[in-house]
């Protein structure tokens, strides 16, 4: 068997490590975005736009870092057309209008993939679900993904748990997740901390590479 890296250091070896950017998209993230809308529209607290900026800023450092140390790149993109959806899926929403296939709102927010990252569509929560993600992870010899993106405790969680049965180490860059849901949140990074993984900061993450490539 193959030497098994316990540490996090050891899982973040670049050519075997695939940061996974995860739905960083203007319907989710944007001032006017599809939850902006509906949480105005319901009288419930906006999203808070300024920290979703703050969040895309740190992965965009996180993500330069990765491609320098030559780890790849990979985004998750959520088309939601209710013609791609699950009955169960389309049971839990109100209308269409979310991350719409063309639109605005399914269009990268504040950050976008470089020539040589993989962006992968995917249709419900799961990155891996009906996709073609684990293939081409599985091409480049990736063995362990650094989870970032949103919601925290949605299709970041659900891409997690769905990695770690099939094989993958898991790494949540604490600092680069985030959610409208603050129980959510801290119940995933627990959650990743006990059962799935490691929850490291992208400063940490970086600081590693960089100690590596010396």
């Amino acid at each position: 068997m193959d030497h098994i890296p316990r540490t996090w250091q050891e899982k973040v070896q670049p050519a075997q490590t695939a940061l996974l950017i995860v739905d960083m998209q203007n319907d989710f993230c944007a001032r006017g975005g599809y939850l902006q809308r509906k949480r105005a529209e319901s009288g419930k607290h906006p999203i808070q736009v300024e920290e979703n900026e703050r969040i895309a800023d740190r992965i965009d450092v996180l993500a330069q870092a990765a491609r320098r140390a030559g780890a790849t790149v990979a985004w998750l993109r959520s088309l939601y057309d209710f013609k791609y959806l699950a009955e169960a899926h389309i049971a839990m929403r109100e209308d269409e209008g979310c991350c719409l296939e063309g639109t605005w709102g399914a269009d990268f927010f504040r950050i976008r993939p470089q020539e040589g990252d993989l962006v992968v569509d995917k249709h419900t929560f799961s990155g891996f679900h009906q996709t073609s993600l684990h293939g081409q992870l599985q091409a480049r010899g990736i063995r362990t993904l650094i989870m970032t993106g949103v919601a925290t405790n949605v299709c970041v969680d659900s891409t997690l748990r769905h990695g770690f049965i099939l094989g993958y180490h898991i790494v949540l860059a604490e600092d680069c997740v985030g959610s409208g849901n603050r129980a959510g949140h801290e119940g995933t990074l627990s959650s990743v901390r006990v059962n799935f993984g490691a929850v490291v900061s992208s400063a940490e993450l970086v600081q590693e590479w960089e100690r590596s490539a010396m």
